[in-house]
Parts: structure tokens; sequence; C-alpha cells
């Protein structure tokens, strides 16, 4: 790769600069990624990431601004420097977060696989555009496995950001968020996904429970005929949540 050809930032560095954006109140990206090219160069990588101070950010950030000093921009210290230490990568937010577990296919015959929108450790408490990850489950009548943790930061820098979190779980029956906005919602339709609401959010493990229990009391034709009947069909007259 030439030089007129490296990236401006590679992906593990978008990730840490996405989650620090979001660390910081009042904060875009797009202020964020200004202050660091400022800062940094044309190019960012880990390594230049981790020469980020606390005074880069504040005076970075209050000069985009147009403001004195971090009390003016409402962001606080104690916002910074978790910031900084995300940019740097001794904190990525993935502490509270359970392991995967192992699945094959076929391992639960009878199952579909379900997505929640998440932005804290087994939680249902993400909207669909802006969710730090998706928590993927693997889910039958008796059973559930989580089989994926998919982190959604990345799509802030996508041209589509909703098709880009839309492919994040293609692979996916049925997603569950806090809310789903009016132009995501047709493409995650498209892509067969079943979106259901919960305003409420609620625990990983509550909401597979009570749709394992809509999958007993009021399994659908397709629960019969699972083996012949296209996955995006399969969930349509659920009675598990509020469609989006």
């Amino acid at each position: 790769m030439s030089e007129s050809e490296v990236e401006p930032i590679t992906q593990e560095a978008a990730l840490r600069v996405a989650l620090a954006a979001r660390a910081m109140p009042n904060i875009a990206l797009a202020q964020l990624v200004q202050v660091l090219h400022n800062r940094l160069g044309d190019h960012i990588d880990t390594d230049k990431l981790r020469t980020v101070t606390v005074t880069d950010l504040k005076t970075g950030l209050g000069s985009v601004d147009g403001e004195e000093d971090n009390e003016d921009i409402l962001i606080g210290l104690d916002a910074m420097k978790m910031a900084v230490r995300i940019l740097w990568g001794d904190d990525d937010g993935t502490a509270d977060l359970p392991p995967v577990e192992s699945y094959a296919e076929g391992d639960m015959p009878g199952s579909v696989r379900i997505a929640l929108a998440s932005d804290s450790g087994t939680t249902l408490n993400g909207h669909f555009g802006s969710c730090l990850r998706f928590l993927v489950y693997q889910v039958s009548p008796t059973e559930s496995r989580l089989v994926g943790i998919r982190d959604a930061l990345e799509a802030d820098f996508a041209e589509d950001k909703n098709a880009f979190r839309t492919s994040l779980i293609s692979d996916c029956h049925v997603l569950y968020v806090v809310s789903i906005g009016g132009p995501a919602a047709p493409k995650v339709i498209r892509a067969d996904i079943y979106p259901i609401k919960r305003p409420e959010g609620g625990e990983a493990a509550e909401v597979i429970a009570q749709f394992q229990q809509a999958m007993i009391k009021s399994p659908p034709p397709w629960l019969s005929k699972i083996l012949g009947v296209a996955a995006g069909q399969r969930v349509k007259n659920y009675d598990a949540g509020t469609r989006a």
C-alpha cells in the first residue's frame, strides 16, 4: 500500500475512538475525530492513541467548541479521563460481558437466533441505531446460549449506519430493541429479521424466558414445519412483544 493509500484510521483505533466519544456527554464523534487528527496527524492507529492525554482532549475539544475549558463544554474531568483510558485500550467496556458459549449447527433442534441491542452487560437497553453491541442468543423452548457478542461501534464510521448494523445480525431471526427508527425498521425486516420493541428493556435472561414461553404456549405454524419454512417466516405469529 502506497503512502497515499494509507487508511486515515485503523479499525481497532476507530472502535476505540467511537467508544471514547460515547463516554463524553455533549461530544459528537466528528468533534473527537477532528481533535485527534489535529493532535496526531492524518493517520491514526492504536500506538498514536496511547499518546493522547486528558489535557489534549480538554484543550482540543474546548477549541472545537469555541470555549475555554471543559466546564464550559460540559464534559467533565472524569468523563475525559475515562475517554483517555478507552483511547489507550485500558478500558473497552467489555469487562462485565459474559463469555460466549460454543454452538454448532444442529446442537439445538427447533431453535431460533435472537439479537438483543445492548449498552451494558447482559441487559436489553439499547436503541438499534446507537447501541454499543448486539448480544446474540440461540434459543429453543428449553435452552438458550449466548453464541455471539457483536460490537456495533464501527457502524459510526459506515456510510449507511443502519445497513451496517443490520449486516451484523443478518443470521438472526429476531431482534429485540428498546426502540428503532422509521428508516431502520424496513431494512431489518427486508433482511428477514423480525424486530420486537420492548421499551422497558430488561435482563436478557428475562426477555429470553418470556420468548421461550411464547414458543411453548403460542407456537405458530412454522414450529411444526421448522425444517421446511424460511427462517424469516418462522416467528410471524409469536406473542412475544411488540413488533416495530
